[in-house]
């Protein structure tokens, strides 16, 4: 009898520490996501393997809590090799929570009020036309705040593409477009055109939504038309230009530009 209850006991007991290594596991992986990501550091390496000698940021910042925790350490000892919480999915889930609850403190803080969007889209390093999204506002303090709320893959740069994106991240933010008071792009006609541009068809749902003009892309503006008209003045960049890149590639000379800037 004593024998029959010992059994589920030490199944009980068996499963107990199993749980518990799980979530010092758990705990492990979200401190290293949580770190990386507030570094804004890139989480995955070339080589991955046992024998590599980097293992990217990840794996080595595990592998060094691992070596510097003996509580950690026994956790993942005790691991199989399928739940050892390292894989790509796993991080992805963990970057995805943070992202949830970085998103869920913006909207607190907004407090439904109305807000302004700044987009621009580019190109990444894989050749993939990417759109980020943020939105600006003021806060019950009366402070203004610029906030990072997304990133979408746009197949397409049309304008009305681009509105359906930005459509859907509002959505997705349980947002309204009639709270929108402001736009701020670049002045690429997709984007500023006056009838078919995205700042238009934002304008015809929403007539409060105001078009501003980046301003960097203004100043660029009016410095090309100042060169354009004045040679002197486009001279003068062209010579700044050519000292940036070739001071660029000569430390000598660049420090001796640079002492002789500060006898001046």
């Amino acid at each position: 009898m004593k024998m029959e209850q010992s059994i589920p006991v030490a199944l009980h007991k068996q499963s107990e520490l199993e749980k518990n290594d799980h979530l010092i596991r758990v705990n492990a992986a979200i401190d290293v996501c949580r770190y990386l990501l507030h570094q804004g550091q890139p989480f995955r390496g070339h080589d991955e393997s046992k024998e590599s000698t980097n293992k990217g940021n990840s794996r080595e910042l595990m592998d060094y809590t691992i070596m510097h925790n003996d509580v950690i350490a026994k956790a993942f000892k005790n691991a199989p090799e399928n739940n050892q919480l390292l894989s790509s999915t796993i991080q992805k889930d963990i970057i995805e929570h943070f992202a949830e609850e970085v998103l869920s403190c913006i909207l607190k803080e907004l407090d439904n009020g109305v807000f302004s969007l700044l987009v621009d889209e580019c190109r990444d390093v894989s050749d993939k036309e990417q759109m980020a999204v943020v939105i600006r506002y003021v806060d019950t303090h009366g402070l203004s705040n610029e906030r990072f709320v997304g990133v979408l893959h746009v197949e397409e740069t049309t304008s009305a593409y681009l509105k359906s994106k930005i459509d859907f991240i509002i959505a997705k933010l349980g947002l309204s477009p009639q709270q929108v008071r402001g736009q701020g792009y670049d002045g690429a006609s997709n984007m500023a055109g006056e009838f078919n541009g995205l700042q238009a068809k934002i304008m015809r749902e929403n007539s409060s939504a105001y078009f501003v003009h980046c301003f960097a892309h203004k100043l660029n503006l009016v410095v090309v038309a100042i060169a354009k008209k004045i040679f002197d003045v486009g001279d003068f960049f062209d010579m700044i230009s050519l000292l940036v890149t070739s001071l660029d590639h000569l430390a000598k000379e660049r420090i001796n530009l640079e002492r002789t800037i500060e006898k001046k």
